[in-house]
């Protein structure tokens, strides 16, 4: 029904009731559909396809340890590519399986005390003459809560290998992680290199298992 009024010098004006109506676009569903599916899939992005089960790390362990990884990493399945389990207990044999890599390698150890702590080297390892890697590497310890820490620009003493031994860090006369030929006994302590603190319990510690993957 329109309604009439009186305006100025008598003229008759009609009111008219306007409905309006709410149109959603094709775009506005799939961006709503978008929306929607990236928020159920992020945690998806934070769990990476293993080549192995990992015998050191739990799921969300790894979601943490992913969020950290440099991003060419990011979307390429971790490849278990030495373990203690599989290959022994060698620094030689570890070197071998380096062989032919072009990716990040993530190292994790566990020690007899059931530690877990670890690095992000940028490039496999190798022996040396001197140090080597970039500031991608990156120091990690579960013990007792998750920490990283990453380089400070301090130095660039991220890693040194040679047959008899293998560390990270350094600065102030010790590394941050040495482990010996044998990876049965390392040592932790504090450096510049990555401004960290004892990644182990202890600072000697006794090795109990080491997984070392790829990203390819």
């Amino acid at each position: 029904m329109s309604r009439f009024w009186h305006g100025k010098k008598g003229r008759k004006h009609q009111v008219v009731n306007h409905k309006y109506t709410l149109i959603t676009t094709r775009e506005d569903v799939n961006s709503k559909q978008a929306t929607s599916i990236k928020v159920d899939l992020e945690p998806e992005l934070c769990r990476p396809n293993l080549s192995d089960p990992s015998e050191l790390l739990q799921t969300d362990q790894i979601e943490k340890l992913t969020k950290h990884l440099p991003p060419r990493t990011i979307g390429y399945p971790w490849t278990l590519v030495y373990s203690t389990g599989k290959h022994g207990m060698s620094l030689k044999t570890l070197y071998r399986t380096m062989m032919g890599l072009d990716t990040p390698v993530l190292m994790v150890i566990k020690d007899s005390d059931g530690q877990v702590f670890g690095a992000l080297a940028s490039e496999p390892f190798k022996v040396s003459d001197c140090f080597y890697g970039t500031g991608e590497t990156f120091l990690f310890t579960f013990c007792p809560e998750f920490e990283v820490y990453k380089w400070t620009g301090d130095n660039m003493f991220f890693i040194k290998g040679d047959m008899d031994s293998l560390a990270f860090g350094g600065g102030g006369g010790e590394f941050a992680l040495w482990l010996d030929g044998d990876l049965y006994h390392g040592r932790s302590n504090s450096c510049k290199t990555f401004g960290n603190p004892i990644l182990s319990k202890k600072e000697d510690f006794f090795v109990q298992d080491i997984e070392i993957w790829a990203f390819e």
